[in-house]
């Protein structure tokens, strides 16, 4: 054994510490700080700026706005459905006590404006599954698409207090949980 032989690790060392040896004080540059003996620590799962390849998780509130996407959607069928027959309603009444020219432009003008409606009404419908089904796979558009949807239904709700206390609630809902930190993350994530 001699003092100065580099291949025994045994042997004595000289009084400065040789590279290589021992935990680094420092990481070279380059290299990301260890956290104890071994790899770097890894991000939390489905954490934005993760590893490649390992799926986000879809925050709470992402899922809360798509299951009220839904509930509105469903309910704006019913609505149109409730038009319809308001239409048909419309169109039996007794006309009997007015004039027919009267009751028969009363009459085209209420079934189409309550047919009007439910196609509208449909189409708002329509918008909301079509988000909530976008939401999976939709990127930073489907997002924008959803907070401009959700204002339209809370301006909806405003316009028809008290009973569209439940739009207003829901369109709110859906604004303030899409436009969270974690909801914008989970649209502006990398697809794979």
């Amino acid at each position: 054994m001699s003092f100065g032989d580099p291949n025994n690790p045994y042997g004595q060392q000289p009084q400065g510490q040789q590279p290589g040896y021992g935990y680094p004080q420092q990481a070279p540059q380059g290299v990301p700080p260890q956290q104890g003996y071994g790899y770097p620590a890894a991000p939390a799962y489905g954490a934005p700026g993760g590893y490649p390849g390992v799926p986000m998780a879809m925050p709470g509130g992402v899922k809360a706005a798509r299951v009220m996407l839904w509930i509105m959607g469903g309910l704006q069928v019913l609505g149109a459905i409730g038009l319809v027959v308001m239409s048909a309603v419309v169109s039996n009444i007794d006309k009997s006590s007015v004039s027919s020219s009267d009751a028969e432009a009363f009459d085209t003008f209420g079934t189409g404006l309550f047919i009007g409606m439910a196609v509208l009404v449909l189409v708002f419908a329509a918008i909301s599954m079509t988000l909530a089904a976008k939401f999976k796979s939709g990127g930073n558009g489907v997002r924008v698409c959803t907070i401009v949807y959700g204002a339209f239904i809370v301006l909806g709700g405003l316009t028809s207090l008290p009973t569209g206390i439940v739009g207003l609630v829901l369109g709110i809902l859906i604004i303030v949980f899409v436009s969270k930190a974690d909801g914008a993350a989970w649209f502006k994530r990398q697809q794979f």
